[in-house]
């Protein structure tokens, strides 16, 4: 689903008009973002946290030129799905093995 389609759903479930439910939905993803660009954590109940992580400087190797580069800290956006969200999806979709391949069905 695409923003344009989560919009369109938002304002069939709440009511909305489109344009208020994609107004909703940008004051959300403001909200979060500030919050993290702060080193505020986003906590929703149920749902999960987002939160501001740092990676630990890395070694790496430049496909390309085959030589090492160092890959400096930084601090990336992460989110960690609450124990409502783990359950909404494990009880609507199955992981299975098939062979030597975990498939979700």
């Amino acid at each position: 689903m695409n923003k344009a389609e989560f919009v369109d759903k938002l304002a069939v479930k709440t009511g909305f008009t489109k344009k208020d439910a994609r107004k909703a939905l940008d004051s959300m993803i403001g909200l979060v973002s500030h919050a993290l660009a702060a080193n505020e954590e986003v906590l929703l109940t149920g749902f999960g946290k987002f939160e501001a992580r740092t990676r630990k400087e890395s070694r790496r190797i430049n496909p390309q030129t085959q030589k090492r580069i160092l890959v400096p800290k930084k601090v990336v956006p992460a989110f960690k799905p609450g124990k409502n969200l783990k359950e909404a999806v494990a009880k609507k979709r199955k992981a299975v093995m098939v062979g030597t391949v975990l498939q979700v069905r």
